[in-house]
């Protein structure tokens, strides 16, 4: 296998990124071409799609080796599930799959042609092994059973983002983070609320409490 691209958004680590692929419109990213695949004739006709495939790799989970089950942080981390019931990284091949949206594609000097994505749930660096387009009439099974995810798909927080923490993120960031904010990114289990959570993005570190499905922002520093 090897890596054709790499994907750059505003998460240097897995906390706060969205549980799954889609889930986060709002959260833009760029993808990168390694110099080998920088050849525009492989993107020919990739512009018709509005919707890709990644198949990327969990490079911060790998282990040497794998167990038959998980935890899921949604089932409360005590409840053991077979791990091909899940979309946990810790597999025995580390694999991820994710839709994402095709926002665009430019030609830039340095990089070749790079494609802007929405919706992606990678964080920044993660390697991507095939594109993929996505194909409604086949991809799309609206009849499809969740199993014990969908009990949780609809998962959200009001945030209040006071407006003193807000001015110090840049605009082109704001939707992103707050769309994340909406996603509660604690883990499930956790449900302190007098605990302050934090998480990295882009060069701040984000700070905030949950209380009575509320999320407040609490402060914002720069990362360093």
């Amino acid at each position: 296998m090897k890596i054709i691209a790499r994907i750059h958004n505003a998460f240097s680590t897995k906390f706060g990124l969205p549980r799954q692929s889609g889930l986060v419109k709002e959260l833009h990213s760029t993808i990168i071409f390694e110099p080998e695949y920088r050849n525009p004739d492989a993107l020919r006709g990739l512009d018709g799609y509005s919707h890709l495939w990644l198949i990327w790799q969990f490079h911060k989970a790998q282990r040497e080796e794998w167990s038959p089950t998980v935890r899921p942080p949604r089932l409360g981390g005590n409840v053991r599930i077979g791990v091909f019931a899940t979309r946990s990284p810790f597999r025995p091949n580390a694999i991820g799959l994710s839709c994402v949206k095709l926002e665009g594609i430019e030609q830039t000097a340095h990089h070749g042609t790079v494609l802007h994505i929405s919706g992606a749930d990678m964080m920044d660096g993660t390697p991507i092994y095939d594109i993929k387009p996505y194909l409604p009439y086949v991809d799309s099974i609206p009849e499809a059973k969740g199993g014990f995810a969908a009990e949780h798909e609809n998962d959200h927080v009001e945030v209040v983002f006071p407006d003193e923490w807000l001015k110090v993120i840049p605009e082109d960031l704001r939707e992103g983070l707050i769309g994340v904010l909406r996603q509660d990114p604690r883990p499930a289990y956790q449900n302190d609320p007098d605990r302050v959570y934090g998480f990295a993005y882009a060069e701040y570190d984000i700070r905030f409490t949950v209380r009575d499905s509320v999320l407040t922002v609490c402060g914002i520093e720069t990362a360093k």
